[in-house]
């Protein structure tokens, strides 16, 4: 499995990437790792927003452009809110079925 994932950093912004594993790449980018990404490093990561699973690397990175490319803060902070949201904002680029919503502890 594979996981598309935003998270929200202190000044606000939203970083979206992927993992196959959330809770070890969230260490790496709340410990500012030298595995975290560049985003991370310069922006101190706050808190994990939205995941979503999806059977392999290829969807998750799909996934992840679509957000990063398609999508406004706004409609980042909606699909935050409510993650049924992504057949909505993004349903003519990818096929919404193939993700799911993972609740966050």
């Amino acid at each position: 499995m594979y996981y598309t994932y935003m998270l929200r950093c202190e000044d606000n912004s939203i970083y979206t990437g992927i993992t196959s594993n959330v809770e070890r790449r969230m260490e790496e980018h709340f410990s500012k790792d030298k595995k975290c990404a560049k985003y991370t490093a310069t922006h101190q990561a706050k808190k994990l927003e939205s995941v979503w699973e999806s059977e392999n690397r290829v969807l998750a990175s799909k996934l992840e452009f679509y957000i990063k490319k398609n999508l406004s803060k706004q409609e980042k902070e909606s699909l935050i809110k409510d993650n049924s949201l992504l057949e909505k904002f993004l349903g003519e680029k990818i096929e919404a079925q193939n993700y799911k919503s993972i609740k966050i502890k």
